[in-house]
């Protein structure tokens, strides 16, 4: 086993890339798909771990000594599946050749790269593949990168990209222009900016009415319909990696919440000719996806449970978890019809069932039977207290 992760020569590029050409052939056509982009850290300790250093990790939520990669899912509908993964290197790694030698890095990848860029070299991977999508999703990190929606816009990519909530935004397109001289002191100013007012995104919100929001049901969750309130409107973005103001599609997501609402900024290259707003708003949603197959593969898979410290063993690694997580697509679609709610740990349980031996097979069906029997239960009494509520209205 230690053999087979850490030094065996088989190709885990080749792997993920033919898991990935199966999951794109796999999904149904029910909705659009959609290539979503997201990062995921994993803490180690010691210093010998390829990759780790101190760097932000979001499974806590702040700076630790972690590893860290850039993943991808396609989603459509209900199903989704993981397809890529790329280690981020930190800057300190890619300029220690002590170190890049002890983990087996090869030279080529040695070069140092941000994870935007990353998140394109998936992209522009996939497609190379000829793996199929409508759009490419990403949180607030990515959508805070000019050159990544460049590239995407760039390769014909349709992309959903959150942004902070301080991103700045025009509703009449601005030229650059040096500001008009407001004394006789000093020297005149120079430097070009634009020449109409910009609005945070989150004081526009602020300024919106209750007739500008319009209320849309996007998907059916475990706890009733995603809902919310919408708002879309063009809008023009600053791109200063090119020195230009760029047409974008802005849209605002208002979601009820015990403690007031949960506001969700996003922009798109997008428009409501090509797409409802309804498509518009599931592209929004769909980051839950890629966060669920990460959380399935590390709770489940065991993605972050690993003890290996070169190069070749994490990429081996992520192989066989990308690889897992297609078959439990395959597993799922396959007993759509009659189980519904079957669940990675379903499908690792009854695994276990068939090595082991240590239930009867009747008793395995009943606990099964009963777990899926109870989350019904659940999803019933979120439909009917909705319903109810409807009602009420």
């Amino acid at each position: 086993m230690h053999h087979f992760i850490s030094d065996s020569n088989w190709n885990s590029r080749a792997i993920i890339d033919q898991t990935a050409i199966q999951v794109s052939g796999l999904l149904p056509v029910r909705k659009l798909t959609g290539l979503i982009i997201d990062e995921t850290g994993v803490l180690k300790k010691g210093d010998k771990s390829v990759g780790v250093g101190w760097q932000y990790c979001g499974n806590v939520g702040k700076t630790a000594n972690c590893q860290v990669a850039v993943v991808a899912c396609l989603n459509n509908g209900d199903f989704a599946s993981l397809v890529d993964a790329r280690l981020y290197l930190p800057q300190d790694w890619c300029e220690d050749l002590i170190r890049c030698k002890e983990a087996k890095i090869p030279e080529e990848e040695r070069e140092f790269k941000t994870k935007a860029e990353l998140a394109y070299e998936i992209v522009r991977h996939q497609l190379s593949l000829g793996v199929k999508f409508d759009y490419v999703g990403a949180d607030g990190f990515y959508g805070h990168d000019a050159k990544l929606a460049d590239r995407l816009g760039d390769s014909g990519c349709i992309y959903m990209l959150d942004i902070h909530r301080d991103g700045q935004v025009f509703f009449e397109k601005p030229e650059y222009e040096a500001p008009p001289r407001k004394s006789t002191w000093g020297k005149a100013p120079t430097v070009a900016r634009p020449n109409k007012p910009g609005i945070r995104v989150d004081q526009y919100c602020k300024e919106l009415k209750q007739n500008d929001w319009k209320r849309l049901n996007v998907r059916s969750t475990a706890k009733g319909k995603l809902k919310g309130w919408y708002h879309f409107r063009q809008i023009w973005v600053e791109n200063k990696v090119r020195g230009s103001f760029e047409k974008r599609l802005l849209v605002i997501r208002k979601v009820k919440i015990k403690k007031g609402f949960e506001i969700k900024f996003s922009f798109t290259n997008a428009n409501l000719v090509q797409y409802t707003e309804k498509g518009i708003a599931c592209m929004q949603a769909q980051r839950f996806f890629v966060e669920h197959s990460i959380k399935e593969s590390k709770k489940i898979l065991g993605m972050s449970q690993y003890q290996t410290r070169k190069w070749l063993a994490w990429q081996h690694q992520v192989a066989l978890n990308i690889m897992i997580s297609c078959f439990l697509l395959k597993e799922k679609l396959f007993c759509w019809d009659d189980l519904p709610l079957l669940s990675a740990a379903d499908i690792r349980d009854w695994i276990w069932f068939r090595l082991y031996q240590t239930h009867t097979e009747e008793e395995m069906i009943d606990r099964m039977f009963i777990r899926h029997l109870k989350r019904q239960t659940d999803i019933n009494r979120y439909y009917k207290i909705e319903n109810f509520l409807n009602l009420a209205k």
